[in-house]
């Protein structure tokens, strides 16, 4: 952001690692079809030894595989989740659903992740050192999601036919994301170090999302609450927002930006009772 200051607070996401007991996954062979692996979690590999978390099930396809066909597994899980790091050492880009649903513990993914990587999280730490690919965090309700690459579509979102995304929780991106950011989101936070691409924030209806480059177009757009910033140049604005004042602070919760922002409400074009705030840092964008 040209002239702010991003404030991050700490997210407690149970024990530190040296706490932990560790299951490191090591990946035995290229995945051709990709793998359903949603019981990779601190809470399915919890109280486990390595043969019993090998036994665990995957989906490829139609068929059902143990986790040990695919990833050699080494050491034993903690006795609770809170107690259990799960580190996958090497490419996870085929391998989907990682951390869904997980409540406490840690995973650190040492390459990239597939699809919906901690959709449906409540609580606990992902941490993906590589990019992570369309619908990470998908109807995340607690927790920490770091992507430290980029992020594909969807982060964050509702699901397909749904109208309610994210509700608590913080997603950090590192890199930039693509198409909706935070489709539908009702609360948590999503953070962007670089530039998302079309319609983020689309049909938001509460929690915080700053983006600290640019973003392309329908920002916003049908949102009726909750908060965005954008850092950077908007290529196309969205004609439902309408300009109240200059402000040169940002604040929500324990996350303060500073600058000079035009702050618009919106997105009226969809309801005359519409909350939404969008914040739009003014010197690269002097034409709204």
């Amino acid at each position: 952001m040209t002239e702010g200051v991003l404030t991050h607070k700490m997210t407690d996401a149970g024990k530190s690692a040296g706490e932990m007991e560790e299951v490191t996954l090591i990946p035995k062979k290229t995945i051709d079809i990709k793998l359903e692996a949603d019981v990779i979690t601190p809470d399915s590999f919890a109280g486990k030894s390595a043969e019993e978390i090998g036994k665990l099930p995957v989906w490829q396809g139609p068929k059902t595989y143990p986790l040990s066909d695919f990833f050699e597994v080494v050491g034993s899980a903690g006795s609770s989740a809170a107690e259990t790091l799960i580190r996958i050492k090497g490419d996870a880009t085929r391998v989907k659903r990682i951390g869904e649903g997980m409540s406490a513990g840690k995973i650190e993914i040492e390459g990239s992740a597939g699809m919906h990587v901690g959709t449906g999280m409540k609580g606990g730490e992902i941490v993906v050192y590589g990019d992570a690919d369309s619908w990470a965090g998908m109807e995340m309700l607690g927790g920490l999601l770091h992507i430290k690459g980029n992020a594909g579509d969807h982060v964050g979102c509702a699901y397909r036919g749904k109208w309610h995304g994210m509700k608590g929780g913080r997603i950090v991106i590192e890199g930039s994301a693509r198409h909706q950011l935070g489709g539908g989101m009702d609360g948590g936070e999503i953070l962007v170090e670089g530039n998302v691409e079309g319609f983020c924030g689309i049909r938001q209806n509460g929690g915080l999302i700053v983006v600290k480059g640019r973003a392309l177009r329908g920002v916003g757009a049908e949102m009726a609450g909750g908060t965005i910033v954008i850092g950077g140049k908007i290529e196309r604005f969205s004609p439902g927002f309408e300009f109240v004042s200059m402000e040169n602070k940002v604040k929500s919760g324990d996350i303060e930006l500073i600058g000079e922002f035009k702050k618009f409400t919106g997105d009226y074009a969809i309801s005359k009772r519409a909350k939404g705030a969008l914040y739009v840092i003014a010197d690269v964008n002097p034409e709204l």
